[in-house]
């Protein structure tokens, strides 16, 4: 495990030709209004998991379930769907196209994904006219590329990493003239990335609406960072400065613990990890700005202790992937760092459970 208590809170990262220009969204006032036109969408519950809250030695363990998530099994349903409804919804308003459904017909939409992200690409793209196209590495399993296709997206298979991939789905945007949708940001490359992290603000704002009374810890688990960084924005703007806030890595992905160490976006290396979702090498730069100013530690989990995680959640009827409770495994793991951070029998913690068993 690597755990850093956040020497950059308050300041952030300072801003350069390598960092990307730009902030992520905040409010979740716009993306709510647009999700409510989608005759699938509803709040997911939030559960209070009481019995493993006493398992892991604190107060309260309140758990978005996002499994259930618009027929879709992941909290990735907001995102890339968003960023493409609001797309048809400019086209709709200005007068380019006269209807939803055919809003975008004849466009494009073209991506990397290491699992859930497609998805949402290949619904959103179908509910508006619009054509997608997912590049998957050969790391990815088959049963996964059929749910795509059964979506209506056509799969193409590229290189052994998610990192490859994503350079053949840039590729093919630029050779073809389509449009790359990717829930991760560069420099020169943000808009889409805002609109999708933006999606993912409609999740914490049903927290916010189905809690009690605040938490005083959120554990978040971060690929690129688009989940942590939205779960952040809704902690910070519903209940301040005291609520702690931790982001868990993959022990093989480490990009946003080592490019807030270092003060920078940098490329991580290491091993393909289980964690499949959030093995990736390097951060969102949007997301990596925000977090840097506002989170108070990151960590990360090993595979075998998100394997172990995995297994106590479903004794508790959470059933999810390594992926989908990684930022429980880092509550879970966290360890003698826990006094760092302030955790102990009073605390109450929010986490988010982010995706259903199948890790794929």
């Amino acid at each position: 495990m690597q755990f850093l208590l956040h020497p950059l809170k308050g300041a952030g990262i300072t801003d350069g030709p390598d960092l990307a220009r730009g902030e992520i969204e905040t409010a979740p006032e716009a993306a709510n209004a647009l999700i409510a036109q989608c005759p699938r969408a509803a709040a997911t519950p939030l559960v209070s998991a009481d019995d493993l809250a006493k398992r892991l030695g604190v107060g309260q363990i309140l758990i978005k379930d996002e499994r259930g998530r618009m027929g879709l099994g992941s909290f990735k349903a907001l995102g890339a769907a968003h960023a493409i409804a609001k797309a048809a919804a400019r086209r709709v308003s200005d007068g380019t196209a006269s209807d939803y459904a055919t809003a975008l017909a004849g466009e494009t939409y073209v991506c990397a994904s290491a699992g859930n992200h497609g998805l949402s690409v290949a619904a959103g793209a179908h509910v508006f006219g619009a054509r997608a196209v997912v590049y998957l590495s050969e790391a990815v399993p088959e049963d996964f590329a059929g749910r795509l296709r059964s979506k209506g997206a056509k799969v193409v298979r590229a290189g052994d990493t998610y990192e490859a991939s994503m350079a053949a789905a840039a590729k093919a945007a630029g050779g073809n003239g389509w449009q790359l949708l990717s829930d991760s940001s560069w420099v020169g490359y943000t808009e889409l990335p805002r609109d999708v992290m933006e999606g993912y603000l409609i999740m914490g704002d049903e927290v916010a609406r189905q809690i009690d009374s605040p938490p005083t810890h959120v554990f978040l688990q971060a690929g690129v960072g688009g989940l942590a960084a939205a779960g952040a924005a809704t902690a910070r703007r519903c209940w301040g400065g005291d609520v702690k806030i931790i982001v868990v890595e993959p022990e093989a992905a480490p990009a946003l613990l080592e490019s807030v160490r270092a003060g920078k976006p940098v490329t991580t290396i290491g091993p393909v990890s289980n964690m499949g979702r959030l093995d990736c090498k390097e951060p969102s730069h949007l997301a990596l700005k925000y977090l840097a100013r506002v989170a108070d530690a990151f960590m990360t989990v090993t595979d075998a202790e998100a394997l172990e995680t995995v297994a106590l959640l479903e004794k508790h009827d959470l059933a999810t992937s390594p992926s989908g409770g990684a930022g429980i495994a880092g509550l879970h793991h966290i360890g003698t760092h826990a006094e760092e951070v302030g955790l102990g029998p009073a605390s109450r913690v929010q986490c988010y459970l982010s995706e259903g068993p199948v890790d794929a």
